[in-house]
């Protein structure tokens, strides 16, 4: 089976939903435990990885790539 992938900041659907009314939650943590935030009322939770797997049904959206600096001496930060 392959392995799901997610990363931080992503927004996730699960497979029950929150008891708000909502199955969107983001990712604000992770490790061996992912903390999860509802994204209609704001609730986080804190569940092991493999449970987390488990009940995660796909990534919605994607986080969008951090604004680092531009490292490759092209742009306006290079000199």
């Amino acid at each position: 089976m392959e392995r799901k992938s997610f990363q931080l900041g992503d927004i996730v659907q699960m497979k029950k939903n929150h008891p708000c009314g909502s199955n969107e939650m983001e990712i604000i943590r992770m490790g061996m435990d992912i903390r999860i935030k509802c994204v209609g009322c704001k609730h986080s939770v804190l569940i092991p990885r493999a449970k987390f797997e488990k009940n995660m049904k796909k990534v919605i959206r994607s986080a969008e790539p951090s604004n680092l600096p531009n490292l490759t001496g092209e742009g306006p930060l290079s000199e």
